[in-house]
């Protein structure tokens, strides 16, 4: 009896774990339904990642390399996280070379240094779009509060962290009207208005003309006309500031999928590892990081503007359940768009199991539609999942993406 018991028990508690593999199991022959319609070339994989039990649940030419469109922002962000931690800032400089006498006088000229932040500009641009960041009127600010009154030279603007190409591979390495012109000095993203009604043709001396703006509006003239130049080796520092945390670039760069973040991000990966930001070297760095974290990926920018950037579904789910296992996951997680709610993901899936359960980096090209990301089912149980559909309409995509989150999300 003893022993009957006991069976009795064990077979007990092989139950729920039985109707979970079930229930999975139906779930799967419908997102194959669902694959079927999204045609030859795409494909997909999901993942159970809880630590108790994690398993795949779905495989469709999960190891095809697609087209990833805006999901290579996954791997850009990721290695940005990862270089610069939580916490990390990118900082502008201002520099002089000269000396301050007893009368307040800045006999020399200041230099302006990008240091490759992408939110730098004007208070109110930076207040209105990114919730702040920093500025030119903080600079002025801290010059004025240095007892600098008068300078007797110039504002240099100075962008030779990064290299002068404007642009990445998908527009021949000139300015892209998807991204704006790429400078380690970067004023307003590049635009030529707050309204964002052109490009400015030179960056790095439209910053330094809005930095003379700034110090004349703080009652410091600047003698001179601005001009673009690299800063001498003796110059010394006066005034700094620095970007938002890394942890707020990255939810800036993939919640709206922000071309302009992702590039520059790109750049200050190889800016930091070698000394100039390159979009080459730093598309290098960031496969290497994912290949570090069994993902393997070909990746030519930081945005996905480029067809070239390929990777298949298992190894965006590899990367993403490597995050998941991350101290850097909560900032990491908090970055992807919400279904239902926020970002790209604002009027998807607005009912149903996927709405909040479900979070994700889209991505769309001419013929192509991804969406990546994480889902915690019904059950408690989260689930990493990665769509890569080429050679599909994009709208008609969407909609069995929406299809299958919510297929994984009613799990439980």
């Amino acid at each position: 009896m003893r022993r009957l018991a006991l069976l009795v028990v064990a077979l007990l508690a092989l139950l729920p774990a039985t109707a979970a593999a079930q229930d999975e199991a139906t779930m799967a022959k419908r997102l194959a339904r669902y694959m079927r319609g999204a045609g030859p070339y795409s494909g997909a994989y999901v993942v159970d990642v809880s630590p108790d039990s994690p398993h795949a649940v779905f495989r469709w030419r999960q190891q095809t390399p697609r087209i990833l469109a805006s999901n290579t922002k996954l791997f850009t962000t990721t290695a940005a996280l990862s270089r610069f931690g939580v916490e990390g800032t990118l900082g502008t400089e201002v520099l002089g070379t000269g000396e301050l006498d007893t009368e307040g006088v800045f006999r020399g000229s200041l230099y302006l240094r990008g240091g490759g932040d992408p939110t730098f500009g004007s208070r109110r641009f930076a207040t209105r779009s990114y919730g702040g960041g920093a500025t030119v009127q903080d600079l002025a600010a801290l010059l004025e509060d240095a007892s600098i009154e008068r300078v007797t030279g110039r504002v240099y603007g100075d962008e030779s962290a990064f290299d002068s190409l404007r642009g990445g591979p998908d527009s021949g390495y000139g300015v892209s009207p998807w991204v704006g012109p790429l400078s380690a000095l970067s004023y307003n993203r590049g635009l030529f208005t707050e309204g964002g009604r052109s490009f400015q043709a030179n960056p790095p001396a439209f910053a330094a003309a809005r930095l003379d703006d700034a110090l004349e509006a703080a009652g410091v003239p600047v003698r001179m006309k601005p001009r673009p130049g690299v800063t001498p080796s003796d110059a010394r520092v006066l005034a700094s500031v620095d970007s938002p945390p890394m942890e707020r670039l990255i939810r800036l760069t993939n919640k709206s999928s922000d071309n302009f973040f992702a590039e520059t991000l790109l750049k200050d990966l190889a800016y930091q590892a070698g000394g100039v930001g390159t979009t080459a070297a730093g598309a290098r760095i960031a496969a290497s990081h994912a290949r570090g974290l069994g993902a393997r990926a070909t990746l030519v920018d930081g945005s996905g503007l480029s067809r070239s950037n390929r990777a298949s579904p298992f190894s965006v789910v590899r990367l993403l359940s490597a995050m998941y296992r991350s101290d850097d996951f909560d900032p990491f997680v908090g970055s992807l768009a919400i279904a239902g709610q926020d970002g790209t993901l604002f009027d998807r899936m607005r009912r149903g199991a996927a709405r909040s359960r479900c979070r994700g980096k889209t991505g769309t090209l001419s013929n192509v539609s991804a969406l990546s990301g994480y889902c915690e089912a019904r059950s408690g149980d989260d689930y990493a999942y990665s769509i890569l559909m080429n050679g599909v309409y994009p709208p008609s995509a969407r909609r069995l993406q929406d299809r299958m989150l919510q297929a994984i999300a009613a799990l439980g």
